[in-house]
Order: structure tokens, then sequence, then C-alpha cells
């Protein structure tokens, strides 16, 4: 369950208007009812992009419900009715292809149109990033990446990385030095940290201070096999491909064994170099041939699928 409290971010900008110097078609709107702006349509478009990933139930439940007090917030403020303060630091936790880094996009584009960030992009760093290998260069380095955030989102991935190392390591510089930009810039800045579940969770006990700061937390789950065959038909449908329904019985059975066998199976990107490999397997069956229809072309063989296997290292 995850427990949400918000600080106050940036305001609304009040731009004046010389109305004398307006035709009447320019004349600015008054009361105009949400919804019918440029940007609240934006919004909507995000929103409805979220809600067409795959699977993510409870992901789209809470990011919902941040959109919904934001914007709450954001009219309270606008009556002069008390608000609830906004510290939208998050932490996502979930195995390797669950999603993560797709969501953190959404909502830094989301927050961006929301007004909460005035530019929503998406800085990635892992530790390497941020941890120098002398006293002071880390830092350095952690401050640079924060400039290069500044009105986004950072997202660390493997953020557990930066305790690994005891008390001596630099990685507790590294914490330090994003605590403190959290501080500086916190209405201009927003933190992500991503890893496994029970590694993060450790992360956020070494710190008494992390848990207050990132307040949101968000888990992925892995994706069922229903959920990965439904991106492999997105991937598919987006390249012009299709599978034959024994290349999709194939692609079932290598992703039901698959999470028998492997821990972190259930995730994306086992599905994305499954596809990949298939369509490689396709061009090596058909480019020897004189003649391939329009349906040869499109269409994934079971073939090709038990080729993708073979060739496929995580699923020998």
């Amino acid at each position: 369950m995850a427990r949400i409290s918000f600080r106050p971010g940036p305001g609304y900008r009040v731009v004046e208007f010389n109305r004398q110097n307006l035709p009447a078609e320019k004349q600015p709107k008054k009361d105009l009812p949400p919804g019918d702006d440029q940007g609240q349509k934006n919004i909507r478009e995000i929103m409805k992009e979220l809600d067409q990933l795959v699977g993510l139930q409870g992901v789209k439940k809470l990011v919902g419900e941040i959109h919904a007090f934001v914007e709450i917030q954001r009219r309270r403020q606008k009556e002069k009715l008390a608000t609830e303060p906004q510290v939208l630091h998050m932490i996502f936790k979930g195995n390797p292809g669950t999603g993560k880094t797709t969501v953190a996009r959404i909502i830094g584009r989301l927050f961006k149109e929301m007004g909460v960030l005035p530019k929503g992009h998406l800085v990635e760093v892992e530790r390497a990033d941020l941890v120098g290998e002398y006293i002071g260069h880390t830092a350095q380095k952690t401050r640079e990446q924060i400039k290069k955030a500044l009105g986004g989102i950072m997202f660390i991935d493997e953020a557990y990385s930066l305790a690994r190392g005891g008390e001596k390591d630099f990685g507790r510089e590294a914490i330090d030095a994003l605590v403190k930009g959290m501080e500086d810039h916190k209405d201009n800045l927003i933190l992500i940290l991503a890893g496994y579940r029970h590694e993060m969770e450790w992360f956020v006990e070494t710190n008494p201070g992390l848990r207050s700061r990132f307040p949101i937390h968000i888990t992925f789950p892995d994706y069922t096999t229903g959920e990965l065959l439904a991106i492999a038909d997105l991937m598919l449908q987006k390249r012009q491909y299709r599978l034959s329904a024994g290349a999709r019985d194939e692609l079932r059975l290598i992703l039901e064994e698959t999470r028998l066998n492997h821990i972190h199976s259930g995730n994306a990107r086992l599905v994305r170099n499954l596809i990949e490999q298939a369509i490689r397997q396709q061009a090596v069956r058909l480019v020897r041939r004189g003649h391939v229809s329009r349906e040869e072309l499109m269409t994934i063989t079971r073939e090709d699928m038990l080729q993708a296997r073979q060739s496929n290292p995580s699923n020998r």
C-alpha cells in the first residue's frame, strides 16, 4: 500500500494580458472549463497512453490517484483553500523489464502538462554516473547529473547499489549529495529510485531520512504469460508482422517454461528478445526464395520461433 503525501510544487504563473491591444477573438477566456484547453487534452492523451500499457493495473491506479490529487490541490490553491504539501519523489520496486522506465517517462510528461515540472524530461543514471574515485569527486558527479535533470525527473536504476559498499564507500556520499539536491531544488526536480523489490526495501532502511523523502512507493509486478503474449502482439503489429497459430503456441510454451526455470522471467525484455530473434530467423528462411508473398513476409512461423529459442541464451 503506497503512502502518499505532497509538498507544494511550482505554482502556475499568472500572465497579464493587455486586453485593449488584443482583438476580440484573442481575448483570454474566463473560467475555461477543465478539458477544453490544450493542456487538458494533452493530459488526457498521456493518461490514455498509460492506460493502454499491458497489465500494470495497480501502477495505473496509483498514478491516476497522484494525478487527481495534484490537480485538486491546484484547484484548491486557485480558490485560496488550504492545500496539502506535495512530495512527489518515488520508489519503483520490481524486476527488470516490468515497465518502470516507461512509466517514469509518462509521469514526467504528465507532470509537465500539469505544471508540476517545467520540462518533464527523464535523465537515467546508475551508480557509475554518480560515484567518483576519490573524496569530493562523487559530490561533483552527482551535482552534474542533478543539473541535467533540473526541470524533470532523475531516474536512478539499481539505486540500492549506492549503499552496498559500507560506511567508507563513496556511494554514501552520493546519497548525501542527492538528499541535498532534493532540498535545494525541491520545486524543480523529482527523483525516482528504482530496483528489485527486496533490495529497494533494504536500501530505504539504510538511511532513516529516505523513507520520509520518498513517500510514494510503486510496485511493478512481473507480467503473466497472457500479458507477455499481448506485449508480443503489440510489438509485432508495430512492425507489421504476426504470429502463426503454431508460432503462438510455441511462444506460449517458451514463456511458461522460462517462468518455471528463471525467477525474474516475467518481463517484456524476454519477449522483445524472442520477437527480434524470430524476425531475423524468418529473414534467413525467406531470403533465398525467388518469390515471397506478402503473407509470408508478415508471418512468423513455429520454425522461426523454435530457431529464436535456440538462439536466445536465456531460454536454453
